[in-house]
């Protein structure tokens, strides 16, 4: 590619935002002509961030300053309800993957239930690919609005969504417990995420009532095969339309935990079948190893090894280990850098399938370790 494609970054002042220009500089293709941070407009970048001093990365704006006649692909990191309507308003030549939750979910009843206001774009709403990268490969390529799923759903699913699809493990019952570094809440001052309130504790928090919730279930139950013998599930799951089987299929206990550490994000994952019997632990984890054999971002743990975050540190990797407990429960450690392969990696992996470049270009990162 000759001519480079021209970029813009809405709500570059936050965390994403600023990974993201990490993440680009050097791209071969992208070139960054526009940022925006309403609430820093009229700042240089390095004034926010210092370490992106000496960039040669244009001043941040407001959005409604930004000429998008030459722009061809946007990263929107903007607050979740903010987004539709800035989004809508877009030139329709321009190419759009979005950070924030606003088209994660394909059911607008389901959308106002979770995040307490009516969807402002519906047309959008419909055309949005869920860009879940090792699942959706082919629609992202000719998407033009990618919604980039978030870190829970992306760390959670990753190591469900191929035991799910074939029917080895059932839907019901699914316990995820997981937990996060402080980066995940944003970079907004409040008393919580202080460090004297945080460090050297660990907090659940909404739980049963995070708006993950409605994105993992929603995933779930679009793959979600029942076993050739269970021919109730299966006459159920064909009366439902795909739209509304987050409903009922694959309901899920997820737990969301606060940890004192700045990146990272951890879940574990149990299932409440007894598996042994039925299938072996080296059967499951050779199924999962050979699922993802080709894929470049995600990696089975050896068995008798654990998953943790300092593997995957800065990098757009997701490691996963397969246990079995003591009564043969199965349970999955998946592990993810939430800033990179939760939001701001997997971006940029969706925008180079968006634009036919190898979907590894400037992702190809060591892990930051120790």
């Amino acid at each position: 590619m000759t001519q480079p494609i021209h970029t813009a970054i809405l709500g570059a002042s936050g965390y994403t935002g600023a990974e993201l220009l990490r993440l680009l500089h050097n791209h071969p293709a992208f070139k960054i002509m526009a940022l925006t941070g309403d609430s820093q407009a009229g700042k240089p970048i390095e004034a926010v961030y210092p370490h992106l001093r000496g960039r040669n990365l244009p001043a941040l704006v407001k959005h409604t300053e930004v000429d998008f006649s030459n722009i061809q692909l946007v990263f929107c990191c903007l607050p979740h309800g903010t987004t539709q309507e800035i989004i809508a308003s877009l030139p329709t030549h321009i190419r759009i993957v979005d950070l924030s939750a606003d088209f994660r979910l394909h059911d607008a009843a389901s959308y106002e239930e979770w995040y307490g206001h009516p969807h402002r774009a519906l047309d959008l709403q419909k055309e949005a690919v869920y860009g879940l990268t090792e699942f959706n490969r082919e629609r992202i390529k000719t998407a033009r609005l990618v919604a980039n799923p978030g870190c829970y759903p992306t760390c959670s699913l990753l190591a469900l969504l191929p035991l799910m699809a074939r029917g080895i493990i059932s839907p019901e019952g699914i316990i995820i417990n997981a937990l996060s570094g402080i980066s995940g809440a944003g970079r907004s001052a409040k008393q919580e995420y202080l460090f004297t309130e945080l460090d050297g504790g660990v907090s659940a928090y909404s739980i049963g009532r995070h708006r993950h919730v409605a994105e993992i279930e929603q995933e779930l139950s679009a793959k979600y095969q029942p076993l050739e013998s269970d021919s109730t599930a299966r006459k159920f799951m064909k009366m439902i339309s795909p739209e509304k089987r987050y409903q009922a299929a694959c309901p899920i206990n997820f737990t969301p935990h606060l940890v004192p550490m700045t990146r990272g994000m951890l879940a574990t994952i149990h299932t409440q079948e007894s598996m042994r019997e039925v299938m072996p632990l080296n059967e499951v984890h050779a199924y999962l190893n050979a699922y993802y054999k080709n894929e470049p971002f995600v990696k089975i743990m050896p068995l008798g090894t654990n998953a943790s975050t300092h593997q995957v540190r800065g990098t757009n990797q997701c490691f996963i280990s397969v246990h079995y407990a003591r009564a043969g429960y199965l349970t999955l450690v998946s592990v993810i850098d939430n800033l990179v392969k939760g939001a701001s990696g997997q971006a940029l992996q969706n925008a180079n399938l968006m634009f036919g470049l190898p979907e590894t270009t400037n992702l190809e990162l060591t892990a930051v370790f120790p």
